[in-house]
């Protein structure tokens, strides 16, 4: 070979080589979908120019997400050759999304992420059929926000079992004040009760699913709801939104509610003379040593697989989903961390913290593609209408079972 057609050669070497994932002083991007409101403004900007210094080699490129639509764009995006390097994604989309044939099988890292640590309800619904494709990225869940004012009149503390929440409700259930505001159709709460009685909305047999309300652990959940309900005025037939329940609190005749922490912020923005008299705790479980089941929602960090960029986006997921910025995230917006231990980080807000400790008991809905045809028409709100009017609650639940098996074994 000529020496000028060797330096040709080592020139579209070094060339090819600036070029690579990882070498020469060329950059490479990776863009990542954040959905509106995960985070500040300020975190965002943080991590991207912290990230960068810690891997020259990687250029993040943050695009903040529209929730309105998102399902067909992430599905679109999937099925493309070019697609987002990481998706933040709900917990409970990621079946759906798997089912697709789209996302990275992330399980041979689960144990470098502290997968053994993440809270449940976030962890569960990303992992499809003993693969995990979803890394958990922050969690959120119901509390009971109550007036402590209230509870002190009535001489009663914050409750630690089920049958202590009652007995307590029933004391501060007295004239035209409501122990607890607790709207018939608040069917996440419901899961929380059935779950505790090891119960389940569905079950998965043999490749197909089949609503589990008519059994005696879901049917025991809904008599706990029955029972906690009729110690206030919420209505029957309707849920959080009809009327918007913190709303109804800042009237200032209802001592207890169930909401995420933030929902407090509302109450007193609508009645300030309510400031400083709102606490927080867990919902209470059937025995004191642990909090009641809770619905986990939050998000999960999906990677395409056809991204082009594996182990960058990876790098992404990896520094988003450790502990530096998930207490980063906790802090900012009042979430719980992916990982249970990381609790005691933000242990400093009172809602935070009851959230955390709840979270530790967190649960996802059925691990199905087809969860969002069950929530369209949400049978379980109709069921839980049915009952507290009076319907026989085994009749009511079979009926809600058939819609429920319907809509999630059809296209099968």
């Amino acid at each position: 070979m000529s020496r000028s057609a060797a330096l040709l050669v080592l020139a579209l070497a070094l060339s090819a080589c600036g070029t690579s994932a990882g070498g020469g002083d060329e950059k490479q991007e990776i863009t990542v979908w954040l959905m509106k409101d995960t985070a500040t403004d300020d975190f965002v900007t943080r991590f991207e120019s912290e990230f960068e210094r810690e891997h020259a080699n990687l250029d993040v490129k943050i695009q903040i997400q529209e929730w309105n639509g998102i399902t067909q764009k992430v599905t679109s995006a999937l099925a493309s050759t070019d697609p987002p390097d990481v998706i933040e994604v709900g917990n409970t989309q990621v079946a759906q999304y798997v089912a697709s044939k789209g996302v990275t099988d992330l399980t041979n890292r689960k144990a470098e992420l502290h997968g053994e640590d993440w809270i449940p309800g976030l962890a569960e619904p990303g992992a499809v059929d003993g693969k995990q494709f979803g890394v958990p990225f922050y969690a959120a869940n119901r509390v009971v926000i109550y007036r402590k004012d209230l509870f002190e009149a009535a001489q009663v503390t914050p409750p630690k079992t089920r049958e202590e929440w009652l007995a307590a409700t029933a004391k501060l259930d007295q004239g035209d004040q409501q122990g607890i505001y607790l709207p018939g159709q608040n069917w996440y709460t419901l899961s929380g009760f059935v779950w505790d009685e090891g119960g389940d909305l569905a079950k998965q047999d043999g490749g197909q699913w089949k609503g589990s309300l008519n059994t005696p652990e879901a049917l025991a959940g809904m008599d706990f709801y029955r029972r906690l309900q009729t110690l206030g005025d919420g209505p029957k037939d309707s849920d959080e939104a009809k009327p918007q329940q913190t709303d109804v609190v800042a009237g200032g005749k209802v001592a207890q509610f169930i909401a995420v922490p933030g929902a407090a912020k509302l109450v007193v923005k609508a009645n300030p003379a309510l400031e400083g008299k709102i606490g927080f705790f867990p919902i209470p479980g059937k025995t004191a040593d642990q909090p009641g089941a809770v619905f986990t929602g939050g998000s999960d960090l999906i990677i395409p697989l056809a991204s082009s960029r594996q182990e960058g986006a990876y790098e992404v997921v990896k520094a988003l989903a450790g502990e530096k910025w998930q207490v980063e995230l906790a802090k900012a917006m009042n979430y719980v961390p992916n990982r249970k231990s990381l609790a005691k980080e933000v242990g400093g807000d009172p809602g935070t913290a009851a959230m955390a400790v709840g979270a530790a008991n967190g649960h996802a809905t059925p691990n199905s593609p087809n969860w969002a045809a069950v929530e369209a028409r949400n049978p379980i709100k109709e069921f839980q209408t049915a009952v507290l009017t009076g319907a026989d609650p085994k009749t009511a639940a079979a009926k809600a079972d058939e819609v429920i098996t319907q809509a999630l074994n059809s296209g099968k």
